[in-house]
């Protein structure tokens, strides 16, 4: 087992891959702006030891047998964000890291896994998302991801850093906020979906099978390179809808009000601040489909260890925790 530094050790997902890692008997050491005793729980027993950005250089670097590059800036839906801040978090903390690794001489390379995002490559997709894909990114989010993205291919060294970079899609499980939490909490007040009429397939990621996949890219011996992380099947939002429902002991409750509508009302919720505005409408309605055939071929991989739907339903079910901070565990894929 190894020992192995994680970048934005205590958010979302650093949290949970902690967790799994942990749990596999790795040696685990965190990154983050916050000092240890900051670090929130449960994340922080997982660590045996913390420390912050301004504490690079105390990084005993020599000892460590991978890195796990969480930490960035995400997307900002209000577009309110300096976009030089972008780059400035996603590419230049990478660009940090990698140095680092480049100056330090290790007996065999240290496994660097960034992850990047799919919007690296495409804001929208037409058909099938693919590693071939030429990326071409629109927003300063996927092109700081990008960029970062190279600085990582620029630092590949035989004998020092070998890289995997993932691109993940919406990735989803305990602790998870966003547009599922959303879709969720409006189930649960019994409000209609009204977005029925709008015809989409998604594809999300649940954390489990990235932990799956993270694990497996650190014990065996897979070649370095680019990988989408997606679950096995695209589901529609309409399909979202109904197994929210399902989860919640209810029948789906879908309304089929006129595109053209709803498109005019997001607009003004671009002017005047409502819940609904164009992002978040073309976020929940568009079609947005990743492959996962690279990732599961390199691992040997059939499928994916936890289904789309079995992986939606413990996040679902998470979200009907009383207690704040409450996770369920994390269900345990089988050994790769």
């Amino acid at each position: 087992m190894g020992r192995i530094l994680i970048t934005g050790a205590s958010g979302f997902v650093g949290t949970n891959l902690s967790t799994s890692l942990t749990r596999r008997g790795h040696e685990l050491w965190s990154l983050d702006r916050a000092p240890a005793t900051a670090v929130p729980q449960p994340s922080a027993p997982a660590f045996a030891r913390h420390f912050t950005w301004e504490r690079l250089d105390e990084i005993p670097w020599h000892e460590l047998d991978a890195v796990v590059h969480l930490a960035g800036k995400a997307h900002d839906t209000q577009n309110s964000s300096d976009p030089q801040s972008y780059f400035t978090i996603n590419a230049g903390l990478t660009e940090r890291i990698t140095q680092r690794l480049l100056a330090t001489e290790f007996a065999q390379p240290v496994r660097f896994l960034l992850f990047s995002s799919v919007k690296a490559v495409a804001d929208s997709v037409e058909g099938v998302l693919t590693e071939a894909t030429e990326p071409a990114p629109l927003t300063p989010y996927g092109q700081s991801k990008l960029a970062a993205e190279k600085i990582v291919l620029a630092a590949a060294h035989p004998r020092r850093l070998a890289s995997y970079i993932l691109r993940p899609c919406m990735i989803h499980g305990p602790g998870n906020k966003g547009n599922l939490n959303l879709l969720y909490n409006l189930a649960r007040k019994g409000i209609p979906w009204p977005l029925g009429a709008f015809d989409n397939r998604r594809s999300f990621v649940s954390i489990g099978n990235v932990g799956a996949v993270v694990e497996a890219l650190l014990s065996g011996s897979p070649a370095p390179g680019i990988y989408q992380l997606a679950d096995d099947e695209a589901i529609s939002t309409n399909e979202l809808i109904a197994l929210i429902a399902q989860t919640l002991g209810r029948q789906p409750r879908i309304m089929k009000l006129p595109a053209r509508g709803v498109r005019l009302i997001a607009r003004l919720g671009d002017r005047v601040g409502l819940p609904l505005n164009s992002e978040r409408l073309q976020k929940l309605t568009e079609s947005y489909v990743v492959a996962n055939l690279k990732i599961k071929q390199t691992l040997g991989w059939q499928a994916m260890p936890i289904s789309t739907r079995d992986g939606l339903r413990q996040t679902l079910a998470s979200f009907a925790l009383p207690a704040a901070g409450a996770r369920p565990p994390v269900t345990q894929p089988p050994e790769a």
